[in-house]
């Protein structure tokens, strides 16, 4: 099935927030009834909460569905023979994962709205691209682990694609590294990995050996794995300051994402601000009453896109809190609302929270999807 997706001629960072506004909420709106039209069980959870088809909401209004409903279910908007593709969101093996169903039309849609994001930080020429990583990670194509979608969507903008870690034991490669930078000294270079893997496996080795390495002119884009940063103590600011040391990294962007939006990355700019894009946004809601919050206050993290057409994860409650920071007011001269991210919801908070959200549910037949945390 393919959808109309005008929204991907639009400016990324240029659409001013009246504006952009107006129009989310309304394609938001008619994606929404366009998933109840095609997933029985998301209708349900519409019906569920009284609200009727064709309407149009307001951004602040838009329904939506808490993330943690797709590690308990598989939710599509497609038939079976039209799945193109499953990613699997990260976890442990005694976790369930989410499953994200993509037919071909939204595959193309989510790496064109990567690209274009992508593109306004590292140039459209293709960098040389060190990974950190290891290459097993994305050897099945057809189902995808969110590290393998990662690396998979980001391997676009870069070229001479080298891993930095070995296969078996994950251990740097430091001959394929040296190498590397050798081969390309002088060029700028796009380095990517999930934030976890560069502190455990690159910083933390090149620590214990007493080593550094000159990046030269090195971009890294990363993301994820930072709950068990904060476990170890590390933040952002000591992120940033082992690279500079141990690798010569200055030009860092992290990126907020998740499997189930794949596509629809905030992208961090130079003054530390996470970017919502022209086809998407993020709201900050009060775990209390789902509010949105103004700028300043923290809460609760809702995702918003246009570019799901395959599921129905176009407006999706998180487990993380953030804080709205400003709307079209970054210093990077980027339009958009700007925001931080504080980390995952306390267990106990987040309890509460899809308690809060299944109490809305009650009047849904025994068929509706229920909340469980």
């Amino acid at each position: 099935m393919t959808i109309e997706r005008p929204y991907l001629s639009w400016p990324v960072y240029g659409v001013p927030h009246a504006e952009k506004s107006a129009q989310l909420g309304m394609l938001i709106s008619a994606l929404t009834w366009h998933h109840a039209e095609h997933c029985p069980p998301y209708r349900r959870v519409l019906e569920g909460r009284g609200l009727h088809s064709g309407e149009t909401f307001a951004l602040e209004n838009l329904p939506f569905l808490p993330v943690r409903l797709f590690k308990e279910y598989e939710l599509r908007s497609i038939d079976e023979a039209d799945v193109f593709k499953v990613l699997t969101s990260s976890g442990t093996t005694s976790q369930r994962v989410s499953r994200i169903v993509l037919d071909r039309d939204t595959s193309i849609a989510q790496t064109r709205a990567l690209v274009l994001i992508v593109q306004q930080f590292l140039g459209k020429a293709r960098l040389p691209m060190l990974i950190i990583d290891h290459p097993g990670v994305i050897r099945n194509r057809a189902s995808f682990s969110a590290r393998g979608a990662g690396i998979l969507g980001y391997s676009s903008f870069g070229r001479d694609h080298t891993y930095a870690l070995r296969d078996a034991d994950m251990a740097l490669d430091f001959d394929t590294v040296t190498s590397f930078l050798a081969r390309h000294r002088g060029e700028r270079i796009f380095v990517f990995g999930f934030t976890f893997m560069i502190w455990r496996h690159l910083l933390a080795e090149l620590e214990r050996k007493s080593m550094a390495l000159d990046f030269g002119e090195a971009v890294l884009i990363h993301g994820g794995g930072w709950k068990k940063l904060q476990d170890e103590a590390v933040d952002s600011e000591t992120f940033r300051r082992r690279l500079q040391e141990r690798c010569n990294i200055g030009a860092v962007h992290d990126f907020y994402g998740m499997v189930e939006q794949v596509g629809s990355v905030f992208m961090e700019c130079e003054h530390g601000r996470l970017h919502s894009p022209a086809f998407g946004d993020v709201l900050i809601r009060n775990p209390h009453d789902w509010s949105v919050q103004p700028p300043g206050q923290r809460g609760v993290i809702q995702v918003l896109s246009l570019l799901p057409g395959s599921y129905p994860g176009n407006s999706l409650l998180t487990e993380d809190t953030g804080t709205c920071i400003g709307i079209d007011d970054c210093p990077c001269g980027r339009l958009g609302r700007t925001f931080w991210v504080h980390g995952r919801i306390p267990r106990t908070e987040l309890r509460g929270c899809s308690d809060t959200y299944a109490a809305g549910l009650q009047a849904a037949d025994d068929a509706t999807i229920r909340v469980h945390v």
